[in-house]
Parts: structure tokens; C-alpha cells; sequence
């Protein structure tokens, strides 16, 4: 979630890539937590492990 200048309204909403959560716009200590994986943002290292696995099922189930 993106706050305008003038904290008055939303600009944009980031969701988790993974869960849906919305990540807020990234303050000194949230910029550490934030996770990127492939391009895509994610609330935190449990939702990349989790699109990991996922991924690996889904690859061994085409198999």
C-alpha cells in the first residue's frame, strides 16, 4: 500500500504474491522484512518457502 505525499489517500495496494496480505509502504524496519522471490514481493520467508514447495509439487504432479 502506497500513501500519497500528503498521507490524504491510497496510490496503489501491494499484496503478499503468496497469502494476499497487504504490505505496507516500507518504513527503515519493514524494508528488512520484505521478501522478493522471482520478481514478485512477499510478506515474509514462510510465503517464499511455501511458493517453493508449491512450485516443486506442482512440477513432480506434471511429472
Amino acid at each position: 500500500m502506497k500513501f500519497s505525499l500528503n498521507g490524504l489517500y491510497i496510490e496503489s495496494y501491494t499484496k503478499c504474491a503468496n497469502c494476499g496480505v497487504l504490505i505496507y509502504e516500507a518504513s527503515a524496519e519493514d524494508a528488512a522484512r520484505k521478501k522478493t522471490h522471482e520478481g514478485q514481493i512477499y510478506c515474509s520467508e514462510e510465503c517464499v518457502d511455501w511458493k517453493i514447495a508449491r512450485d516443486a509439487r506442482h512440477a513432480k504432479a506434471a511429472v
